[in-house]
Formats: C-alpha cells, sequence, structure tokens
C-alpha cells in the first residue's frame, strides 16, 4: 500500500523513475519489526505489508521470523519432525460410547502398512478393529489390553521410517543383559538352604492339625478353579435377556411340526436351486417364509409396547439368532416379507459369515421385529426362548427327530420338530399366539399354501 502510494505521487507529478527508486529505496530502510510488522503479529499477516516480488523484503521475512513461523504449523498426531503418527480408537456407533481393548495384533518393533488392523476392542454389540492411519513401524503402545477406551483416546504410537525398529530393539535388549547380574545374591540360597535343613526338626509336629482339618468340611481346592473376567458381549447379553425377563410377562406355547414335505421338497430340488442361485436350499428359508405369512395374518405379534401406546409395524425385518466363540449375536434380514427363498439364503449366509469371524456391523444388528432362533443345530429337542427387546415375540426351533405318528390310521415314522413360540402375554393373547405357531406349522407342512396365498 505505502509503495503504491510512492509511485502513484511520483507518476501523477510527472517525476523521473529515479524518484520512484529513491522512494521505494528509503521504504525499504524502515525497520521492519517498526513500521511493517507490529510486535506480537504473526508471519501469515506480515506478508500483505512487504512488497510483492521483492527479493530484499522476502530476506527480511526469513530472517525475522524463520523460528517463530515454524512452529506454528504443526501437524496434529505428529511430531517436530512430521515422522511419527498415533493411532486413536475410531467412531463405535451412535449407542456406544466406550469399550474395552481385548487384544493387539501386533508389538512393539513390528511393522504396518496403512489402514492394517493392529488392535481390536470389544463392545457390547460388535468387535471394532484399530487401523493404523500410516505406513511405519509401531513404537510403544500407550494403553494395556482390558483397558476401557473412549473414540478419539490414543492407542499406538507409530513411526512412518525405519529406525525406529532401532529405537524399539535396544530397549528389548536391555532388560535381557540386566536379567543375568542377579548372580551375586545366589550366596542367599546358602541361608535358606540352612533354615529348611533346621526345619526338619520341628516337622515331626503336625499330626495334631491333621486330625482337626478331619473335622471340617472339605472344600474343592482354589487351585482348580479359574476366574476369568466376562466379555462386554456377555454381559451385554446377560443385562439384556434379564431386563426381558423382568419387563415382558413370558408366556410359551408349544406345537410340532411334520417335516416330511418341507424335507423333501429340499431334497428334490437343491440341485437346481444351487445350479441356479449359487446357494444351497436350507430350511430356515421355509420357516422365514412361514414365520412372515403368521406375522401378516396376526399383526399383533409385530407389534410392540411403547409406554401407553402400541407400535404396530406394516414391515417384516426378521432377527437370526447366530451363536458365536464370543457370545450370542442377532442380525436383522430386512424386509424379509419382499424376498424369495434365494435372497433369504444368500442373506443368511453372509450374515452368519460376518458373525462368526467378528465383522458384522452394528447397523446389521440393529432393529428387527420378530426373531427366529433355531437350537436344532447344537441338538436342542425342546425350549422357551426368551424374547429379544423390544421385540414382543421369539419363535424356537428345535431338532428333527423320527417319531412315531398316526397317518391314515396308521403308525409311521415321521421326521418331527417341536417349535415354540413365547410372547409378552400383555400385548399378544393366548388366541392369537396359537393361530401365530398354526399358521407356521400348516406353511411348513404344506409349503404349496405360499404359492396359493391359502
Amino acid at each position: 500500500m505505502m509503495l503504491r502510494a510512492v509511485v502513484r505521487r511520483a507518476s501523477s507529478r510527472g517525476s523521473s523513475f529515479s524518484r520512484v527508486a529513491a522512494s521505494a529505496q528509503s521504504f525499504h530502510s524502515v525497520s521492519a519489526t517498526e513500521s511493517l510488522v507490529p510486535r506480537g503479529s504473526h508471519a501469515r499477516s506480515f506478508h500483505h505489508r512487504s512488497c510483492p516480488g521483492c527479493t530484499e523484503c522476502s530476506r527480511t521475512v526469513l530472517s525475522s521470523f524463520q523460528g517463530t513461523a515454524l512452529q506454528r504449523w504443526v501437524r496434529p498426531f505428529s511430531s517436530d519432525s512430521g515422522d511419527v503418527v498415533e493411532a486413536v480408537v475410531p467412531h463405535m456407533g451412535e449407542s456406544i460410547t466406550d469399550g474395552t481393548l481385548a487384544t493387539f495384533l501386533k508389538k512393539p518393533g513390528d511393522r504396518v502398512e496403512a489402514d492394517e488392523a493392529i488392535a481390536q476392542i470389544e463392545t457390547d454389540k460388535v468387535t471394532i478393529d484399530i487401523a493404523s492411519p500410516a505406513s511405519g513401524v509401531i513404537q510403544e503402545f500407550l494403553v494395556k489390553e482390558g483397558d476401557t477406551v473412549e473414540p478419539g483416546n490414543k492407542v499406538a504410537i507409530i513411526s512412518k521410517s525405519a529406525d525406529a525398529v532401532a529405537h524399539v530393539a535396544p530397549s528389548e535388549k536391555i532388560p535381557e543383559k540386566a536379567a543375568p547380574k542377579p548372580s551375586p545374591p545366589a550366596e542367599e540360597p546358602k541361608v535358606e538352604s540352612t533354615k529348611v535343613a533346621e526345619k526338619p526338626k520341628a516337622s515331626s509336629a503336625p499330626p495334631p492339625p491333621t486330625k482337626q482339618s478331619a473335622k471340617e468340611p472339605q472344600l474343592p481346592p482354589k487351585d482348580r478353579e479359574r476366574r476369568v473376567p466376562m466379555t462386554r458381549l456377555r454381559k451385554r447379553v446377560a443385562t439384556r435377556l434379564k431386563d426381558s425377563q423382568n419387563t415382558f410377562a413370558l408366556l410359551t406355547t408349544f406345537n410340532e411340526v411334520d417335516m416330511t414335505n418341507l424335507m423333501k421338497l429340499r431334497s428334490q430340488y437343491k440341485d437346481a436351486f444351487f445350479e441356479k442361485h449359487g446357494v444351497k436350499l436350507g430350511l430356515m428359508s421355509g420357516f422365514i417364509k412361514a414365520a412372515v405369512s403368521a406375522l401378516q395374518h396376526q399383526p399383533v405379534v409385530n407389534a410392540v409396547i411403547d409406554g401407553d401406546d402400541i407400535i404396530y409395524r406394516d414391515y417384516v425385518d426378521i432377527s437370526i439368532a447366530v451363536g458365536t466363540s464370543k457370545g450370542l449375536v442377532v442380525p436383522v434380514i430386512r424386509g424379509a416379507d419382499q424376498m424369495n427363498f434365494a435372497d433369504i439364503e444368500k442373506t443368511i449366509n453372509s450374515l452368519a459369515k460376518k458373525a462368526n469371524e467378528g465383522t458384522i456391523s452394528i447397523d446389521e444388528m440393529a432393529g428387527g421385529s420378530f426373531t427366529i432362533s433355531n437350537g436344532g443345530v447344537y441338538g436342542s429337542l425342546i425350549s422357551t426362548p426368551i424374547i429379544n427387546p423390544p421385540q414382543s415375540a421369539i419363535l424356537g426351533m428345535h431338532s428333527i427327530v423320527q417319531r412315531p405318528m398316526v397317518v391314515g390310521g396308521s403308525v409311521v415314522p415321521r421326521p418331527m420338530m417341536y417349535v415354540a413360540l413365547t410372547y409378552d402375554h400383555r400385548l399378544i393373547d393366548g388366541r392369537e399366539a396359537v393361530y401365530f405357531l398354526r399358521r407356521i406349522k400348516d406353511v411348513v407342512e404344506d409349503p404349496q399354501r405360499l404359492l396359493l396365498d391359502i
């Protein structure tokens, strides 16, 4: 601004170029700290006060503010050299505020790539991976296994250069060299040995305590017991199931289903079904289609109590209980009423695979209007399942057993399955529950009803 004013003043008076240059030279003679940059201002506002294209002003900027300018542009989660980054806990979902660091997948000194999992967090619902933000070498972990962490907490320090190995390796070798030093205390065992040699004299007195111990009750030895902390998923399942028992008026009704026709249909078309759709035809898809038909005939089973109101759902989202090594998870088949047998089987296989691998997401388990639990895969003959809140009913499937049945006046062996419906008696009356279970029995025993909608 000041230079432009000088130029305009010189040109208006018809002065020569030398006069402009003299004005510019006098401008440069002014102290940068006195006239160009007020005390306490930042370097980013200083360039507005310098001359455009002027090398002398640029040198003034670099010589006066070289130290302070660099300190204001440090990247977050980095060291002053820009070589170190920090891995933090990611966002775990709207309903999850914290988790437990279950295990480290890497060790200090290991090389990791960008987005590679270095640790796992166990939450109430799913297991979440902590990924490395960049390629490098793990210097150290800032938390321990079993610690409770929240989104944004720092977990590990990662160096992007390979030199970090040199910092980690010596720290691991030092304890190894320090360990053999306790050779001088070798004299202590001699003192202990002398004491041990003296004790046998008094060891002849223990017989009296044995008589007293015989009168005491024999308790199992503590060294044969193990105390293991509950996982977050197990604690969550325990809390929800207990809340279900305390909240709902649980009642269970039973029936038995002849699986002859459904198993015959599966055996007849399983090869053609697999050839066309690339997935095997199972029995679960038949029960899901039967449950959809029953829910449409008895909408109250698909409803839920909310305060003083009843919410009727005009959609059918079927939850499937899947038992994993870490606990019970319940993924949801959304829009089951809009799916055919192939779509249902593909969705079941995909969700079951994710559940067993621990990669299922929270969104895939949220919601659901009705649950089916198949205890028959474990050999269960009959059970009373517990409702999965906030739903109002759950269907329990069981193992298929050959039993003698009367058919056409004759006793013949039939593959039979017991089915159980546990429902909230506050909302669902016994009549609707029995009709619901009867509809499932009719559809499974005669799948052609689905084609004719009868």
